[in-house]
């Protein structure tokens, strides 16, 4: 009796002994060990970009933004002014004529650009045209030069005693053109040398764009017999509509922080005529020691940007939906 009564209360003792694990925090852990490691091995690998981001963006960005309310000279002290440098920058003349001609510089760049690397497109990819890969590498060597030596070049052919253009213009019986004395003439050059420095690598895009177009659409159309433009004006320019929203953006913004190029050419001249924003924004830090006036145009010119990126951003995703 006594040996059966233990052994009753013994049972429920040996119903409670620990079994297998149960199978639903198992399949948590492993779910989390696959979760670590998939999520950790993107952050490491990003991890490089991302300390390169803080390290020459971020830092001298907030840095950029301290100095903006002081006025540090680059050496001493930088005694707080609060506002003053952008109260300041709001009644300089010098400030208002840079940044129109940085923006008529941008208005006469980024169309320019947009029909040069458009239509060299189209040509290397039509069938007709022969040659395309001699063509594709010739056309993107500007895009393999750099800003310094391109407008160096172009100094050298629009150059007023020694360019190669009035050599031809004067060899002709013509007149020397004023190409570096004359602001208005000395501009259109800047445009011209920026547009065809930014024609090569928006050539690739436009290229790669043509090439995923559909071409059952152009058979299609060809049924109902329309013709070359109206296949370009119908399907082509929706087709790439993405990619020519990309070059816009990348053009305009490209445009307004242009200063090597111009530099190389003819320094913004003559005289000051036709100084960009970046340019009087490193003449006001560098050639003067105004870092903290300095900082702040440059945080107006970056607040200009973002509201130009921000509003084409909107307007690109207005028309997609």
């Amino acid at each position: 009796m006594v040996d059966s009564i233990h052994a009753t209360a013994e049972a429920p003792s040996r119903a409670v002994r620990r079994g297998p694990e149960p199978a639903r925090p198992r399949l948590l852990r492993r779910r989390g060990r696959r979760l670590n490691r998939y999520t950790g091995a993107p952050l490491v690998l990003i991890s490089v970009n991302l300390l390169l981001f803080v390290t020459f963006f971020v830092w001298p960005a907030v840095t950029g933004l301290l100095y903006s309310f002081t006025s540090y000279t680059g050496v001493g002290d930088a005694p707080y002014v609060g506002l003053d440098n952008y109260q300041r920058l709001l009644n300089d003349k010098a400030f208002y004529s840079a940044l129109t001609r940085t923006v008529t510089f941008t208005a006469g760049v980024v169309p320019l650009t947009i029909v040069l690397s458009l239509g060299t497109a189209v040509l290397l990819v039509t069938d007709y045209t022969k040659g395309k890969s001699v063509a594709r590498i010739i056309f993107f060597l500007p895009w393999l030069i750099s800003p310094i030596i391109a407008g160096v070049i172009w100094r050298w052919m629009f150059g007023e005693n020694f360019g190669l253009v009035n050599f031809v213009i004067t060899s002709l019986g013509g007149k020397e053109v004023p190409w570096q004395s004359n602001a208005n003439l000395s501009l259109f050059v800047v445009i011209i040398a920026a547009a065809w420095g930014g024609t090569a690598f928006n050539m690739l895009l436009f290229v790669a764009a043509l090439k995923n177009v559909p071409t059952a659409y152009y058979e299609a159309a060809s049924l109902d017999g329309a013709g070359s433009w109206a296949k370009f004006r119908n399907i082509t320019l929706p087709a790439i509509a993405p990619t020519t929203f990309i070059v816009v953006l990348l053009s305009v913004l490209g445009s307004m922080k242009e200063y090597a190029l111009v530099q190389a050419i003819n320094a913004g001249g003559p005289g000051t005529a036709n100084n960009l924003i970046v340019q009087y924004i490193y003449t006001k830090g560098f050639q003067r020691a105004q870092i903290g006036y300095a900082s702040a145009a440059s945080f107006v010119l970056m607040l200009i940007l973002m509201v130009i990126a921000i509003v084409q951003l909107v307007i690109n995703r207005r028309r997609e939906s």
